[in-house]
C-alpha cells in the first residue's frame, strides 16, 4: 500500500526530503537554547558584568531568528509537499479510473470513488503533512532534549522514561479500538454520498410523487449513522488528550519537586538552578513532543483506512488492456461471433449470452428486438470490446476484437445509448466529442442528418448554446439527437443505436434511419429497439430471448413466421395505429 502511496509523490520529491532536513535544523538549534539559558543562568549567579548578558541575549536572539527561519521554511515546503501529493493522488486516481473497464468500474460505486477522490484524499493528505513534519520533528526533539537532559541532570533524566509505558499502552489501546470503527464508518461515507447523489439525479421523481419527507428521513437516517460511529471513534480518541496531560504534569511535579529538593540539601553542588531550569524545559519539549506525536499516531490512525481505499483505486488493474503489437486499423464493419458465451463476472450464476452464432457483412444494417432481460444491450457491448467473451470470440473486420489497439477498435465502433450523456459545455464542444477537428460546416452536416439542427437554430446562441451538467437544459428526444450526431461525426466503420431513438416521433426516427442509408452506406448499423418501426426496413432482424438469438430474417419472413415478432408487431399496431 505504501509503496503505492509513495509513488505519487512525483515532482514534490525534493520537498519532501526537504522538509526533514530543515525540521532537524530547527530542533537541533532549539535544543541548545535551554542550554545556553542555562550557563546564562550560572553567570548571573557568578555576578557576571552586563556585556557578558548581552552576548548571550545576542546569541539566544540569533538562535531564535534561525529556528524560526528553519520553521517557516519547513511548513512552506511540507505545505507544498503535502497539497502536491494530494494533487497526484487524485489524478492518478482519476487516471487509473479512466483506464477501467466496466468490470473493473462494477466493484466500486460511483459513490465510493467520489468519497475516496475527497474525502479519503484530505485524510492522507493531512496525515502525510504530519509525518514529513511532526513525525519527524517529534521522535528528533525526544532524542536530543533527553540526551541534553542527561548532560544537564545526569540520571534524573531517566524521570522521562516512566512515561513512555503509560503512554505505548494508552495509544496501542486507542489504536486497536478506533480503527474498526474508522473502516466502518468510511463505508458508511458512501452510502451517505450515494443518498445524496441518488436524490439529486432523481429529483424530478421524488417531486412528482411528493416523496420530499421520506428522502430527508433517508438522509437524516443516513447521515446520524455516520454521525453516531464518528462520535464512538472520538470518545476513544478523547482519552489521548487527558493521557497525555496526565504525563506532562506529572513529569513536571517529579523534576521541579526532585530538582528543587537535590539544589536544597546539597546547595548546588549536585545541581544548580540554570540546570534546573533547562531540565524543565527540556522536560517541556520531551512531553509536548510526545503529545504532538499522540496526535500524529490519532492521524495516521484516521487516514490508514482512507489509504487503503485510495491503494484499492490505484492497485486495480484494467481487466481488459491492448496487446503487444495490437492491430491498429480496422478493415471493415464486418461483425462475426463464433460461439460466444458470455457472463459478467466469472461468481455469475447464468450466462447472459449463450451460444450465439452471428455473421454480419460490412454495410448491413441489424435490428434486434427483445424482451427486457434479453441481453441485447449485453450483445452490442461485445462489440467496442468493453466486456470480454467468457467462450468464443468476437470479430470486426475479420480480426479478434482482443488482438487490436483499444482506442483504434473504439474510434471505430460509435455507440448511442438510450440515456446517453451530454457533458457542460456548449452543443458544438459536445458534437465535437465525436470529431475534435470538425469544421462547423460538418457539425452542421452531422446535424441535420440526426435531424436536430432545426431545433439548435431555434435556441438564441444557435450551436453556441450551453448545455447544462447532464444536458438537463435539453429535452430527452433533443438530447438524443445530439449524440447522433456526435456519433456520425465519428465516421464510424460501425454504428450502434442502443435505442438511441425511443425519445423520438416516428415520422423524426424514419427520418434519422434514412440518413443513415444515404450518408453512411458502407457503415454497419446496428439497431436496438422497442418498435418494430425503427427496424422494419433492416436488411435483418434478430430476435432475442434469454441471451440467445431465436430468430433472424427481414420483417416480411419474420412477420410470416415467428411467434415473438408477431406478438411485437400486433401489440404496436393494434387498429393500424403505432403504439407511441
Amino acid at each position: 500500500m505504501l509503496k503505492t502511496l509513495i509513488k505519487s509523490i512525483g515532482e514534490y520529491r525534493k520537498a519532501t526530503i526537504l522538509t526533514p532536513v530543515l525540521v532537524t535544523g530547527e530542533v537541533v538549534v532549539e535544543c541548545f537554547i535551554p542550554f545556553v539559558i542555562s550557563r546564562l543562568v550560572d553567570q548571573i549567579q557568578a555576578g557576571c558584568e552586563l556585556s557578558v548578558i548581552m552576548q548571550y541575549s545576542g546569541l539566544l536572539i540569533l538562535m531564535a531568528a534561525v529556528a524560526l527561519l528553519l520553521g517557516w521554511a519547513a511548513g512552506t515546503t511540507c505545505s507544498a509537499a503535502s497539497t502536491g501529493f494530494a494533487r497526484n493522488l487524485r489524478r492518478n486516481m482519476f487516471y487509473a479510473i479512466q483506464d477501467y473497464s466496466f468490470a473493473n468500474i462494477d466493484k466500486f460505486s460511483t459513490s465510493s470513488l467520489v468519497t475516496r477522490l475527497t474525502t479519503d484524499v484530505t485524510n492522507v493528505q493531512f496525515a502525510f503533512m504530519m509525518v514529513i513534519r511532526a513525525a519527524i520533528r517529534c521522535p528528533l526533539m525526544l532524542i536530543f532534549a533527553f540526551t541534553m537532559s542527561y548532560v544537564m541532570a545526569g540520571s534524573m533524566s531517566f524521570i522521562f522514561l516512566f512515561t513512555i509505558p503509560v503512554l505505548t499502552v494508552g495509544l496501542i489501546l486507542v489504536i486497536w479500538r478506533a480503527m474498526p470503527l474508522f473502516r466502518k464508518v468510511f463505508k458508511k461515507y458512501d452510502r451517505l454520498n450515494e443518498s445524496i447523489q441518488e436524490n439529486v439525479q432523481a429529483m424530478r421523481v421524488v417531486k412528482s410523487y411528493v416523496r420530499e419527507d421520506y428522502e430527508k428521513q433517508k438522509f437524516e437516517t443516513a447521515a446520524q449513522d455516520v454521525c453516531n460511529d464518528f462520535t464512538r471513534a472520538e470518545k476513544i480518541l478523547a482519552i489521548n488528550s487527558p493521557l497525555m496531560q496526565f504525563c506532562v504534569y506529572s513529569a513536571s511535579t517529579l523534576i521541579m519537586g526532585v530538582g528543587s529538593y537535590v539544589i536544597i540539601t546539597t546547595r548546588g553542588v549536585q545541581m544548580n538552578v540554570g540546570q534546573l531550569s533547562a531540565l524543565f524545559t527540556y522536560s517541556i519539549q520531551i512531553l509536548m513532543s510526545l503529545m504532538m506525536l499522540s496526535m500524529v499516531f490519532v492521524m495516521i490512525t484516521m487516514a490508514f483506512e482512507s489509504a487503503h481505499r485510495i491503494a484499492e483505486v490505484l492497485q486495480e488493474k484494467s481487466s481488459l488492456t491492448s496487446p503487444p503489437n495490437a492491430i491498429t486499423e480496422v478493415k471493415d464493419g464486418s461483425i462475426d461471433f463464433d460461439h460466444v458465451n458470455f457472463r459478467y463476472s466469472e461468481h455469475a450464476e447464468r450466462m447472459a449470452l449463450s451460444n450465439v452464432d452471428l455473421h454480419i457483412r460490412s454495410g448491413e444494417t441489424i435490428g434486434i428486438l427483445g424482451g427486457t432481460g434479453s441481453s441485447k444491450t449485453s450483445l452490442i457491448q461485445l462489440i467496442p470490446r468493453l466486456y470480454d467473451v467468457t467462450e468464443g470470440c468476437v470479430k470486426v473486420g475479420g480480426v479478434d476484437v482482443r488482438d487490436y489497439d483499444l482506442e483504434v477498435l473504439r474510434n471505430q465502433v460509435a455507440v448511442v445509448l438510450q440515456k446517453n450523456v451530454l457533458f457542460s459545455g456548449t452543443i458544438k464542444e459536445n458534437l465535437r466529442w465525436g470529431d475534435l477537428n470538425a469544421t462547423d460546416e460538418e457539425l452542421v452536416h452531422a446535424c441535420q442528418l440526426a435531424q436536430a439542427d432545426e431545433f439548435i437554430q431555434q435556441f438564441p446562441n444557435g450551436y453556441d448554446t450551453y448545455i447544462e451538467q447532464g444536458g438537463t437544459n435539453v429535452s430527452g428526444g433533443q438530447k438524443q439527437r445530439l449524440c447522433i450526431a456526435r456519433a456520425l461525426l465519428k465516421h464510424p466503420k460501425i454504428l450502434i443505436l442502443d435505442d438511441s431513438t425511443s425519445a423520438v416521433d416516428t415520422k423524426t426516427d424514419a427520418l434519422i434511419r434514412k440518413a443513415f442509408r444515404e450518408y453512411l452506406p458502407e457503415t454497419t448499423k446496428i439497431i436496438v429497439a422497442q418498435r418494430v418501426a425503427s427496424v422494419e426496413d433492416a436488411d435483418r432482424i434478430l430476435i432475442m430471448d434469454g441471451g440467445q438469438i431465436v430468430a433472424i430474417g427481414n420483417h416480411q419472413e419474420l412477420l410470416a413466421s415467428n411467434p415473438i415478432y408477431q406478438e411485437i408487431y400486433e401489440s404496436q399496431n393494434k387498429g393500424g395505429k403505432t403504439d407511441e
